[in-house]
């Protein structure tokens, strides 16, 4: 489709901007001459607010939908040290709303990392069973219609908040994150290059999959699964793109099979439980280069990149890894 036609389709969608943009694209100079191949990074961590990370770019559709609607309250769901939970808090504040946390398992004894700037912007925090992920794998309707009755009960009307921020508004951020890493990627001379992603709740995947392919671009989409918890994974994130083009009254037309996904491999025991792989990925990348990545997400997917680098999945093509933020995660942990 015409460049111009999307531009003006998300531009009809309200938006509250929260971050600067666009990210850098920054090459990875020293791993790029270890790897022998072009690494590059899309420095979502660099976003903000308050330490930053890719959930910006939904809750400013989020947020604005809440705001349309009336809303005062805002609730959404995650770990004790989800970063999207974090900037939810901060971008409802920002926006004179009330934040409501629901966060699954016990209240701990300390707040480090998110759960300790989630009580520092003053969110009203709710700890929660883990409801259906208890048994290892469910849906997202599942999980979602839990999180609403549980929301429901403990805090009364509100703007609901999917985990992750991920449904069809809040992935029209990551349509419109395609347009720029795709002018971005151009403009380095990289443009058939892999993109890769840790992906979790499948919003960020799936709005760059709805974007990237709006606009034909020669960018090759890889997400990295960090979390382990959805039976139908692929059909998750192909409804999330489908929702976000009809809200932006473009043709839905993503199928499960056009999703590429790497499930289960780099995840370990669990969501937000640390591998040796990943953290090795944290310290490897950070002595090389400076930058820092986190144990829940960007550590296990990057742990992925140099595993698939190694077995040839790239071929000769350059690599761009998408950070997706989650520092404060890293605090909460200890460097074994």
């Amino acid at each position: 489709m015409q460049l111009l036609e999307l531009v003006d389709a998300l531009e009809r969608v309200p938006r509250r901007s929260l971050g600067t943009y666009p990210t850098p694209l920054v090459r990875l100079e020293n791993l790029s001459r270890e790897l022998g191949r072009e690494v590059y990074v899309k420095r979502d961590d660099a976003l903000g607010p308050a330490c930053g990370g890719n959930k910006t770019r939904k809750l400013e559709y989020l947020l604005a939908d809440a705001i349309e609607a009336g809303a005062t309250k805002i609730v959404t769901v995650g770990g004790p040290q989800s970063n999207h939970a974090r900037l939810t808090a901060v971008a409802a504040r920002m926006l004179g709303l009330e934040p409501h946390l629901l966060l699954f398992g016990s209240k701990p004894k300390r707040a480090v990392g998110n759960l300790l700037l989630d009580e520092l912007v003053g969110a009203e925090l709710h700890f929660i069973p883990p409801g259906p992920i208890a048994s290892g794998a469910c849906t997202f309707e599942e999980l979602d219609s839990y999180v609403r009755e549980e929301a429901s009960k403990r805090i009364g009307d509100h703007y609901h908040v999917p985990l992750g921020g991920s449904n069809g508004i809040g992935s029209i951020g990551y349509v419109r994150a395609a347009l720029e890493i795709d002018e971005q990627a151009k403009s380095a001379g990289v443009a058939d290059a892999w993109i890769v992603v840790a992906t979790g709740s499948g919003g960020t995947l799936a709005g760059l999959l709805a974007g990237l392919r709006l606009i034909g671009s020669s960018l090759r989409l890889l997400g990295i699964d960090v979390a382990r918890i959805w039976r139908n994974y692929p059909e998750l994130v192909a409804r999330i793109a489908n929702d976000a083009l009809d809200l932006l009254g473009l043709p839905s037309s993503v199928e499960a099979n056009d999703v590429s996904l790497i499930e289960r491999t780099y995840v370990g025991r669990g969501y937000a439980v640390p591998t040796d792989d990943g953290m090795a990925a944290i310290r490897r990348l950070v002595r090389l280069e400076g930058l820092l990545l986190d144990p829940t997400y960007t550590g296990k997917a990057f742990a992925g990149l140099l595993d698939l680098h190694a077995a040839g999945h790239f071929g000769e093509e350059p690599v761009i890894f998408w950070h997706t933020g989650g520092l404060p995660g890293l605090f909460a942990e200890r460097m074994h």
